[in-house]
């Protein structure tokens, strides 16, 4: 647990104090980010498998440090199944054993009955977790805590079947993992200016600079994620 939480390096903007309650505030986050990342909410099982033959899902099919459990689409979105194998490798080590995946990508047609209507399965970015025994779930819950402060992603412990709902937001993610690696490796660059090119998006510099686009906008006074060729942008992170 001590080298999972040392980890975690904390995010320009990360959030307050968090928990896995759930509320209308963080369905809100969950589709806001679905929207910010242009996903379509697949309807059913024939437009799950154009995206994966289009490569926008990627197979997840479990290894020695998780499993799927009853999963009956078993793709995600890329930075999503990153999320799972990074997170199960570090639950098998501090737990000695597998992590539960019950759920994936859920078309709206695969939705069960008591579902929420604005549920991000469908988009791909969404995980369920199976709830394990107490010691190993105070080490889960512990990390999704710490992960959710760094506005990665949006977690909740949902009570009927008992499991955890994870969105992971993917351009956020992919960023964070970056700058992990960039550390690790020792190739932190100070602040620079960067001067935006043509066909340049905000998430592609902060993926590039292992930040965020939150990051950028609030560093830069930015209202919204429009940017044009010549402007010139205040970033942190790792070398591109």
């Amino acid at each position: 647990m001590v080298l999972a939480c040392a980890a975690i390096a904390l995010l320009p903007g990360a959030a307050a104090a968090q928990s896995l309650r759930g509320s209308a505030m963080s369905l809100d986050v969950q589709t806001e980010q679905a929207e910010e990342h242009d996903f379509t909410y697949l309807l059913g099982t024939a437009q799950v498998h154009r995206f994966v033959d289009a490569g926008l899902l990627v197979a997840v099919g479990g290894n020695r440090n998780y499993s799927l459990k009853d999963v009956s689409f078993p793709f995600a979105r890329p930075e999503a199944k990153l999320f799972i194998e990074r997170l199960a490798g570090q639950y098998r080590q501090a737990c000695g054993e597998p992590l539960v995946v019950t759920s994936l990508t859920r078309p709206e047609s695969h939705q069960p009955r008591n579902a929420s209507d604005r549920s991000v399965h469908p988009t791909g970015m969404a995980i369920d977790l199976r709830r394990p025994r107490e010691t190993c779930r105070r080490w889960l819950e512990r990390t999704l805590l710490s992960l959710e402060k760094q506005a990665v992603l949006e977690a909740t412990a949902e009570r009927s079947p008992p499991h955890y709902h994870v969105a992971v937001f993917p351009t956020q993610y992919a960023a964070y993992v970056d700058r992990l690696r960039a550390r690790a490796a020792g190739t932190m660059s100070p602040g620079r200016v960067y001067t935006v090119r043509r066909g340049d998006t905000l998430w592609d510099i902060a993926r590039r600079h292992g930040t965020s686009a939150t990051a950028l906008r609030r560093s830069n006074g930015l209202p919204s994620t429009q940017i044009y060729p010549g402007q010139r942008l205040a970033v942190t992170g790792s070398q591109p």
